[in-house]
């Protein structure tokens, strides 16, 4: 395997490091798999495996504030048919 350094803004690295963090990876294997998705043929069947595996990691939170809109928006129930009334 080829070994490239690279440098980039001292942000940009904070911002990767805490991306790889809550993935539980390397900044390599993070920065590796990025890459990837950008050299990979979109809609190839490795690419598309790779985006069914690599779906973000949602916070309890955010999957109860989507139940909870998913909930205020549905409309009620009725026990007539409208040619009922």
């Amino acid at each position: 395997m080829a070994r490239l350094t690279i440098q980039i803004p001292d942000d940009l690295a904070r911002g990767l490091e805490g991306i790889a963090a809550a993935q539980s990876k390397s900044i390599e294997q993070l920065a590796v798999e990025r890459l990837r998705s950008f050299v990979s043929t979109a809609g190839s069947p490795a690419s598309v495996l790779r985006a069914m595996t690599e779906l973000p990691h949602l916070s309890s939170s955010i999957v109860d504030e989507l139940d909870a809109a998913i909930a205020s928006g549905r409309l009620a129930v009725l026990d007539q048919g409208p040619f009922d009334r």
